[in-house]
């Protein structure tokens, strides 16, 4: 099997109510995660949001408003939520992982993809991984924003990339349904006429 799960950002900088970033639902969406790293076992990894140390161009500007990320007491903010510290993971100051995550997996693997935000990182990963030509398959109910809205919207642009993304839910990445796969939404059936014309599958 060639599908990997790709967790995005479970870090405690999204998950500790002290963080000025603390997402709301993030605990329902470790629930979900952890049941998935289980059944995912070996076939895990995770990205790590942690801010540039000398930030360019416009990330001066972002930094400045959320000066607190870049403050060294903060650091703890930016390690992975302690219940997966042990599992493989990589850096990134970046908002979109995919470029970092295409490194360390089969470039012919599929994504199923978790994590927060929805409408920010998990979002930017969803749109680099497809159009580096990989099937995405998004877990929605293992995902959170900074609002229901945020979240919906977000999910929305993101299953519009069909039939390169889909989305899903837990129970059904767990019940093994609905794994990652070219969409045939081509057919060879022969228009009227006998024409070798393609036509579109209801």
């Amino acid at each position: 099997m060639n599908d990997w799960l790709l967790v995005i950002d479970m870090q405690l900088g999204f998950g500790h109510a002290a963080s000025p970033w603390c997402t709301p639902g993030y605990e329902d969406c470790a629930k979900r995660i952890a049941q998935m790293v289980t059944h995912y076992g070996e076939r895990v990894l995770f990205t790590r949001f942690v801010p540039s140390e000398m930030p360019e161009g416009a990330w001066r500007d972002y930094y400045a408003h959320w000066f607190f990320a870049l403050e060294t007491d903060n650091a703890w903010l930016w390690e992975v939520d302690p219940r997966w510290r042990d599992c493989p993971s990589f850096t990134s100051p970046r908002f979109a992982k995919w470029r970092e995550a295409s490194e360390r997996l089969h470039p012919e693997a599929a994504i199923t993809l978790c994590g927060v935000a929805t409408d920010c990182c998990v979002l930017g990963t969803a749109v680099e991984a497809v159009d580096a030509g990989r099937h995405v398959r998004l877990v929605e109910d293992a995902c959170a924003a900074r609002s229901v809205e945020l979240h919906r919207a977000a999910v929305a642009v993101m299953a519009d990339r069909a039939p390169m993304l889909t989305v899903t839910k837990t129970g059904l990445v767990l019940a093994g349904a609905g794994s990652p796969s070219p969409f045939n939404a081509l057919s060879d059936e022969k228009a009227p006429g006998g024409s070798d014309r393609l036509l579109l599958a209801r």
